[in-house]
């Protein structure tokens, strides 16, 4: 009988250190699972939302502002296309040309002005010098060459803009 108490008292003693690890296991388990929740409840709130729904919201979320962003660049590039066509007419060109138009050795008080935008169009403007008068010249320019005949010092001038030379005191000596 001996045996058999001992047998039984054994047996006994596994079981009682099987169920407190069981019981340690289950502990760690359930401090595990309220770290779980608390992470859950920090990510989703307090709401009765799961994992799922939780996702699909961002890619809700994303499409929309993915949706946003490409409005906002399809604008911008409207805007910087307005931009550049508006700068493309802007003056960009420019040269001066100082001449003595009747070779009075006065001085080089005659001048062109060529005002051109990126297409080499725009105008000329020439104030004529001579002793008792002025006379002001404004000739159209479009791709470089006048839409009426330009005067040499003109087309100097136009030619200037166009090659980016910087001219102030050229023509007759």
């Amino acid at each position: 009988m001996n045996s058999l108490n001992s047998s039984a008292g054994l047996i006994a003693v596994i079981a009682a250190v099987i169920a407190l690890v069981a019981l340690l296991a289950i502990v760690v388990t359930l401090g595990k699972l309220r770290s779980i929740k608390r992470d859950q409840i920090l990510l989703l709130g307090d709401g009765e939302r799961d994992i799922a729904a939780h996702a699909a919201d961002l890619e809700r979320q994303f499409v929309a502002l993915h949706d946003h962003l490409i409005d906002i660049a399809t604008r911008l590039d409207n805007r910087v296309e307005v931009a550049e066509t508006r700068l493309d007419g802007a003056i960009s060109q420019r040269a001066v040309v100082r001449y003595d138009a009747y070779n009075e050795l006065s001085g080089r008080q005659s001048v062109s002005i060529a005002l051109l935008d990126a297409h080499s169009s725009g105008v000329v403007i020439s104030s004529i010098q001579h002793r008792d008068q002025t006379r002001f010249y404004i000739r159209q320019v479009e791709g470089g060459k006048g839409t009426v005949e330009l005067s040499p010092e003109e087309q100097q001038a136009v030619d200037a803009a166009i090659s980016g030379e910087i001219l102030d005191v050229i023509g007759n000596a």
